[in-house]
């Protein structure tokens, strides 16, 4: 069950954008990343959340998606996110943030998928712009946005080819497939008992 969580955490990058999230969802995704590991405990992460149509408009106009696709300007409207999880390092507890982050955005998906959801996080951001438009204090850093809402596409998880190619795409039905590296790949040594 926890394999199949982990699989059908993706990054989705198209949703039905009428299909609101509501706060306490939200506010639910953020409780379990508050529970997530910290470096030296410090917990240096805080959050704006927004299911605000007008603001996640203002907000999508400061995000860059999906490197890969250099003839996609991210989701059409219809298809946009319905809510966003701003992530920001907060300068007055650390300047140093080490695998929260990572840890958090881990926790906040997973608990996502679980919900019916799905996100992709973003760290291509006009940073200026959305520091503007959602009037974040300096001693804030922005670190990530993780858009959310409910998948409106279809992701494949496949082994990478004899090319070695990583790069994702989608086929002629819009079906994004993610190559992934092999389990022997990825383990670059082994000391075993027995």
């Amino acid at each position: 069950m926890l394999r199949e969580l982990f699989e059908q955490n993706r990054s989705y990058r198209r949703f039905y954008e009428d299909r609101t999230i509501k706060t306490e969802v939200l506010e639910g995704l953020l409780a379990n990343a508050r529970i997530a590991n910290s470096a030296g405990n410090k917990q240096p992460l805080k959050y704006i959340i927004s299911n605000n149509r007008k603001i996640n408009e203002d907000i999508f106009s400061t995000l860059s998606w999906a490197a890969y696709f250099k003839d996609w300007n991210g989701p059409e409207r219809g298809e946009r996110p319905a809510a966003y999880i701003i992530m920001l390092g907060d300068k007055t507890i650390s300047n140093n943030y080490m695998a929260d982050p990572g840890l958090a955005m881990a926790y906040i998906l997973l608990s996502a998928v679980e919900k019916g959801l799905g996100g992709c996080i973003i760290a291509t951001v006009d940073k200026r712009k959305l520091r503007e438009i959602l009037n974040i204090d300096e001693s804030f850093e922005i670190l990530y946005v993780i858009a959310l809402g409910v998948p409106r596409e279809k992701v494949v998880l496949e082994e990478v080819g004899e090319d070695g190619d990583i790069k994702y795409y989608r086929d002629e039905n819009h079906i994004h497939y993610v190559p992934k590296r092999s389990l022997q790949e990825i383990i670059a040594g082994k000391y075993l008992e027995g």
